[in-house]
C-alpha cells in the first residue's frame, strides 16, 4: 500500500501542470464549503450573542410580537407598568422588571450622536442587574442616583462611540439637552445593544420621552428552570384576559431564551446548508476533471500498463495504482482547501465580530478537518473507479502496441 501512494505521488508530480489544474475544482469546492461553515459557526454564535440572554431562567414579554427593530416600535396596544405587576404576582413568577427602550440624543466632546436609553426602575436594580446579567467595568452600579447614568463598554471607547474622546466615570453627557454625569462603565457583554446603550433611571428618562406607564419590555425572572413552560403559559393566560384577546389571536409575545435562540439558528442553519449545497456543485465539477484526468492518463499510459503487466502485474494492481492516483488528486485538493477555507473562516469571523461588537472566537473544528479530508479523497477515488477499471482491464499485448 506504501508503494501505491509512493508511484501515484510521483505520477501526479511528473505530470506537472495538469495535475494542478486537476485539483483546482476539488480545491474551490472544498474551500467554499469549509469557509461556509466556519463563518456560519462564526455567525452563530455571534448572532446569539445580540440576544444578551444571560439567565435560563429570564422571560422577555413584549407587545406587538416579536421584532428585530427597536423593541415596542408602532405598537398599536402597547405594555403597561401594571401589566408587569399583574405578573409579577404570578405564583410561578419571582419578580418582573418593566423597561423601555429609547432613540435619544447623545452631545459630548461638542460631538452629537443618536443612541438608545434602556429604563430601569429604581426600586428594582439588583433584580435587572441579575436577569440582565450586568457588571460594573469601571466606577460603579448605579444604585439609587437619580442624574446618574451607566454606559455600555463601546461608548466608552474613543474608537467606537463617534465622540473622538474616552467617556470615563464622572464625565457629564447631555442627554436631550439635560446633563447626566456617567457613574459607571459596563463590562463588555459582546451584545450590540447593550455595548452601546445608556442605562438610567425611569424617573430621569420619562420625563425627556413622555412615554407614560407604557413600557416596550417586561423581562420576567421565574422561579425555577423547571417552571418555564408552567410560567409562560400563566403569562399568556393572564395576558390574554388582561388584553380580551382570544388564544392564537395575541398581540403580545411571551418568549423564553431558548425558544428565541431556536428560531434564529433554524434560519441561520438553513441558510447554511443551502449555502453549502450550492458551493458543493464546485466539488462535482472537480471529481469531473478527474474522471476525465484519469481518463486521458490511462490511454497515455497503454505501454506503461503493458509493461507493467508483461513483468507480473495483476489487473488489481493496475486497478488500484490508478484508484489510489485519482484519491491523492482529491486528497491534496482538498487538504489545500482546508487550508484556505479555515484562514476564510477565521478572518471573515473576525471581521464579523468586529461589524456586530461580539467577542465570538474563532473556532477550528477538528471533526469538520477529519471529514472533508477523508471526503476528498473519497470523491478522488470514486471519480477514478471507472479510469482505474479501464486501465485493469487493458489487453497486455495491445497495451505494449499502443
Amino acid at each position: 500500500m506504501v508503494n501505491y501512494f509512493s508511484f501515484a505521488f510521483k505520477n501526479l508530480k511528473r505530470r506537472g501542470i495538469r495535475s494542478w489544474l486537476t485539483l483546482l475544482g476539488i480545491f474551490i469546492g472544498i474551500t467554499a464549503v469549509v469557509a461556509l461553515i466556519t463563518l456560519g459557526s462564526g455567525l452563530k454564535v455571534a448572532v446569539n450573542a445580540q440576544f444578551g440572554v444571560s439567565s435560563t431562567q429570564a422571560i422577555t414579554v413584549q407587545a406587538g410580537g416579536l421584532s428585530y427593530g427597536m423593541p415596542g416600535a408602532a405598537v398599536v396596544n402597547p405594555l403597561t407598568k401594571q401589566d408587569a405587576e399583574a405578573i409579577e404576582k404570578l405564583s410561578s413568577v419571582e419578580f418582573t422588571t418593566p423597561r423601555n427602550l429609547e432613540t435619544i440624543k447623545i452631545e459630548f466632546n461638542n460631538k452629537v450622536q443618536f443612541g438608545s436609553a434602556l429604563s430601569m426602575d429604581e426600586n428594582s436594580e439588583d433584580e435587572m442587574y441579575e436577569t440582565m446579567g450586568l457588571e460594573i467595568g469601571q466606577g460603579k452600579l448605579l444604585q439609587g442616583e437619580l442624574g446618574k447614568i451607566l454606559i455600555g463598554s463601546n461608548l466608552a471607547d474613543e474608537d467606537k462611540n463617534g465622540f473622538d474622546k474616552e467617556i470615563v466615570p464622572g464625565k457629564k453627557l447631555l442627554i436631550k439637552d439635560k446633563e447626566f454625569q456617567v457613574i459607571g462603565v459596563l463590562e463588555k457583554q459582546g451584545s450590540f445593544l447593550f455595548d452601546n446603550m445608556i442605562l438610567m433611571y425611569d424617573s430621569d428618562l420619562e420625563p425627556l420621552i413622555g412615554y407614560g406607564d407604557n413600557v416596550d419590555i417586561i423581562g420576567v425572572k421565574v422561579k425555577s428552570k423547571d417552571l418555564m413552560d408552567k410560567a409562560k403559559e400563566d403569562i399568556e393566560k393572564l395576558l390574554r384576559e388582561r388584553r380580551g384577546v382570544k388564544k392564537g389571536e395575541e398581540d403580545f409575545e411571551v418568549s423564553t431564551p431558548d425558544a428565541i435562540l431556536e428560531q434564529v439558528n433554524s434560519v441561520l442553519n438553513s441558510v447554511q446548508i443551502f449555502i453549502v449545497i450550492i458551493a458543493s456543485i464546485s466539488i462535482i465539477v472537480g471529481a469531473v476533471g478527474i474522471i476525465n484526468t484519469m481518463t486521458t492518463s490511462v490511454l497515455e499510459r497503454k505501454k506503461e500498463i503493458g509493461i507493467m503487466k508483461a513483468i507480473g502485474a495483476k489487473n488489481e494492481h493496475i486497478f488500484f495504482q490508478f484508484f489510489i492516483e485519482s484519491g491523492l488528486l482529491g486528497f491534496i485538493g482538498g487538504l489545500i482547501g482546508i487550508i484556505f477555507g479555515l484562514l476564510i473562516g477565521y478572518f471573515g469571523t473576525l471581521g464579523i465580530n468586529n461589524f456586530v461588537g461580539s467577542t465570538a472566537r474563532p473556532s477550528l473544528d477538528l471533526f469538520l478537518i477529519l471529514f472533508v479530508l477523508v471526503g476528498s479523497f473519497l470523491i478522488g477515488a470514486i471519480a477514478g473507479i471507472i479510469p482505474a477499471m479501464r486501465a485493469a482491464n487493458q489487453n497486455p499485448v495491445e497495451a505494449l502496441k499502443g
